[in-house]
């Protein structure tokens, strides 16, 4: 079910059509050479409000996978000139973490969305997530990880084994090393703790690393809350707020 009508006609492969048509293109959109012009509406939530929307879109996934798609022609008309999202979402690159339909079937316009493999807070990010509170006015902030993720999973070998990752993908997960560093058990359940530790981890950054979000975390304005989300059940954990 969506937020938007009691409509269940379209399964969820139905569905999966849509996927692609979400937040998940906010990351990698180009804002050319001037920046486009701002949202000039303020939030239409809270962050608390917003919270309590992305919960119960997911209990709703986690009860009734199947969704509906409400007017997605007219939707599309309506944001087509601009954007005012209700939250922003912080998460991996994984193909089976999708926001969009992960919180209930949410439509255009609604999440914006930055993925990367490991939902490491770097740059693009950091500017990423500054535009959608600062500008785009989004109350919330939620730093999504989950369950077997690969690049934690990377950065748990490397910390555990010594295991030398070639090219880029090194890189890319160094700003996990020190999480998974930190991490004093390393068994059986060293790459989901390392998982939940790297979520908080991210949350933390941006908020010690971004003056305006803080600003406006300070005004109560926006809220940061780190998130784990279980793969076998489609549950999402909610971890307490930064």
């Amino acid at each position: 079910m969506c937020f938007d009508c009691n409509s269940s006609s379209l399964s969820r492969r139905s569905l999966l059509k849509f996927a692609g048509i979400g937040g998940v293109a906010a990351m990698t959109a180009c804002f050319g050479r001037t920046m486009p012009a701002f949202a000039s509406n303020a939030p239409a939530l809270l962050p608390d409000e917003a919270l309590a929307k992305l919960q119960e879109g997911n209990k709703k996934f986690v009860a009734d996978a199947e969704a509906c798609a409400a007017n997605i022609s007219k939707r599309r008309q309506d944001v087509a000139k601009s954007q005012a999202p209700w939250a922003i979402v912080l998460t991996c690159s994984d193909s089976r973490v999708v926001p969009e339909l992960v919180f209930g079937g949410v439509t255009l316009g609604e999440l914006f969305v930055a993925r990367n493999a490991g939902n490491v807070v770097d740059t693009d990010v950091l500017g990423t997530i500054e535009y959608g509170t600062e500008h785009l006015h989004a109350p919330l902030i939620v730093v999504m990880g989950h369950k077997r993720c690969g690049a934690v999973s990377a950065a748990c070998e490397v910390v555990s084994k010594g295991t030398k990752l070639d090219g880029s993908i090194g890189k890319m997960i160094q700003p996990i090393l020190p999480v998974a560093l930190a991490e004093t058990d390393r068994g059986d359940n060293f790459v989901d703790k390392t998982v939940h530790a790297n979520a908080f981890n991210g949350a933390e950054r941006i908020l010690t690393e971004s003056a305006i979000v803080s600003r406006l975390v300070e005004e109560g304005k926006v809220k940061i809350v780190p998130a784990y989300y279980d793969l076998d059940t489609g549950v999402v954990d909610f971890l307490h707020k930064v």
